[in-house]
């Protein structure tokens, strides 16, 4: 393997793997999954299906690593712009007003996203937008200190939850790891006067997740330092490994259960492993053994993060799903094709209408770097 990373190429795999998340988003967005899930398909397929949803609540899926893995992902790009900038001598300060304002842009978006679903202003703090904003602005505050003090304060955090959970027990949310009853959704019930809808998901989840960004950051130190390639694999797997070991050992051993919703620590754990290991994986496909043929896809998704997700998720979820599915339906549904097949057609169609659009804002170059 090549000995060193030359810091003033990019680094593809973080866009690729961030773009990758953007492109499964995008079908989620345009309905891809849950209308082959009201297929019902059996099996193995139905099996795979099922790993295109979050788990109800103690277990972990596929799903349950894209926020994580977004996370991790920002945390990385957050630190290698951090880098270019002080070689030219842009300093922590005066890099500290751009994070700050683009936290305050992802809280806006993420809060805003919600009255979008909504219909009418609401005041809610689930989106990852608005945890995003949160966790890089944690992770930037020690983007100075050593790999020691980061990873430490990445496991206090954890630790910190944890207690919170187990110990601040209050009437009515006095269950530490059962939905809607533990110390999150009491400080969801304080910071919004309501609950996730039965969804189980609390507003502080900003705290655990946190870690994610921050080994995202630390992430992006070792991929742009002066290590061999083959060291910082190694390291990620290492990392990976232990991840993996720490958080289904706490689950299995019956100390803290993994749960997405709540981010609980095992569920930090578990899910920061497996982001390990894919990034050291697609660092040494993409980057190592330089198999980017097809990766300006996924590059340019990826640089484009934000904007392509609060696309979907506004003009495509709220305007051009139900607008096709009229017409998809509607033509579908008078040849006899059944209704469970109409719902899949009319969601590949809108994918395909959405990314036909965001291609056509890309050539135009109306796309905004958020």
């Amino acid at each position: 393997m090549n000995s060193t990373t030359n810091v003033n190429q990019r680094l593809i795999s973080l866009d690729v793997m961030r773009g990758l998340i953007m492109i499964l988003l995008a079908g989620e967005s345009a309905r891809i999954y849950s209308s082959i899930a009201h297929l019902d398909p059996p099996g193995i397929a139905g099996g795979i299906i099922q790993q295109f949803f979050h788990h109800p609540w103690n277990g972990l899926r596929a799903w349950d690593l894209v926020q994580p893995a977004f996370m991790t992902m920002a945390g990385s790009a957050m630190y290698i712009s951090y880098y270019y900038k002080t070689q030219k001598g842009i300093t922590w300060s005066q890099n500290f007003r751009h994070i700050a304002f683009r936290c305050i842009k992802l809280f806006i978006f993420g809060t805003a996203l919600h009255c979008v679903y909504a219909g009418r202003l609401v005041w809610e703090l689930w989106n990852v937008l608005t945890q995003l904003s949160l966790t890089t602005l944690i992770a930037y505050l020690i983007i100075r200190r050593s790999y020691v003090f980061q990873l430490g304060v990445s496991l206090l955090l954890l630790l910190a939850t944890d207690l919170l959970y187990r110990f601040v027990l209050m009437p009515g949310y006095n269950e530490p790891f059962v939905m809607d009853h533990n110390f999150g959704s009491f400080m969801d019930m304080v910071l919004m006067g309501k609950l996730n809808n039965g969804g189980g998901w609390v507003t502080i989840n900003f705290l655990p997740t946190a870690a994610h960004t921050i080994w995202g950051v630390l992430a992006g130190k070792l991929l742009i330092s002066s290590r061999s390639s083959s060291q910082k694999i190694n390291i990620l797997l290492a990392a990976g490994a232990l991840g993996l070991v720490a958080g289904f050992g706490l689950d299995w051993a019956g100390i803290t259960p993994i749960i997405k919703r709540i981010a609980t620590s095992s569920f930090t754990l578990a899910s920061g492993g497996w982001v390990m290991l894919l990034l050291a994986l697609l660092y040494w496909v993409v980057d190592v053994k330089q198999n980017t043929r097809y990766a300006w896809i996924a590059t340019v998704v990826g640089m484009n993060a934000i904007f392509i997700y609060l696309f979907f998720e506004t003009v495509g979820g709220e305007w051009v799903n139900p607008t096709t599915g009229i017409f998809v339906k509607g033509f579908t549904g008078m040849v006899g094709v059944p209704e469970g097949i109409q719902e899949v057609i009319s969601a590949f169609v809108v994918l395909a209408l959405e990314w036909g659009l965001c291609y056509w804002l890309y050539k135009k170059k109306i796309f905004f770097k958020l």
